[in-house]
């Protein structure tokens, strides 16, 4: 190959044809994994076997943590002296609205690592919401009312969600990989993370199923 040919075939590999080209071409890989995505159907029991309503499952890998984006329009209500929903799931650097709907007023506070933070007596809405932006369990009371207890789960996947009445959860669109599926629950003991375990995400349908030894239904 002659010295003129060589140069021209690095420019050519040098230039804007060549760079768009491997762009089109690292798209195309993106959106064929993407394409990979399969169902995963969990079951979640306590230690006796029985189903567990309400436990939080979610998936983390590298890739889960960078496909995570924030939920918008979060909002954990008092309603009728109690916290609406008592668990909320959300992504990590979403913010959280705690609108008074009742007729009294409410002392909302967190203590808790991931996030401290306290609204002293209000009627209405905040006008800032709370940001949430570590991962964790987050534990919610209200310094009047003291049955009044909430939990914010902050997850870093968009891989989430909470068991229905028979324990089970389905992520509809899991992509192939290698995950940490992660489960937790509110009757656990006050600071107990949420158990691991690994899951090979294949490009089937899969089932998993988990056990949170010290849950009750």
């Amino acid at each position: 190959m002659t010295r003129d040919v060589l140069h021209g075939l690095a420019a050519r590999l040098a230039g804007p044809a060549f760079a768009a080209g491997c762009a089109r071409v690292a798209v195309a890989a993106l959106a064929a994994q993407a394409a990979v995505a399969s169902p995963l159907d969990v079951r979640v029991t306590d230690g006796a076997g029985k189903p567990l309503s309400g436990a939080v499952v979610f998936l983390e890998s590298p890739e889960a943590k960078a496909a995570t984006k924030p939920a918008a329009g979060v909002e954990i209500a008092q309603i009728g002296r109690q916290f609406t929903p008592q668990v909320t799931v959300v992504p990590v650097g979403s913010a959280v609205s705690f609108p008074n709907r009742d007729t009294v007023r409410h002392h909302v506070y967190s203590f808790s690592p991931i996030k401290k933070f306290e609204f002293k007596l209000y009627v209405g809405t905040p006008e800032s919401p709370v940001l949430f932006d570590k991962p964790g369990v987050a534990v919610l009371g209200c310094n009047i009312h003291d049955r009044m207890v909430a939990w914010v789960v902050v997850v870093e996947t968009p891989y989430a969600g909470q068991t229905g009445a028979d324990g089970r959860l389905t992520l509809p669109h899991v992509p192939a990989g290698a995950y940490r599926l992660r489960a937790w629950h509110p009757s656990l003991p006050v600071g107990a993370p949420a158990i691991e375990q690994p899951l090979a995400m294949g490009a089937a349908a899969q089932q998993a199923a988990a056990t949170l030894v010290d849950a009750k239904p």
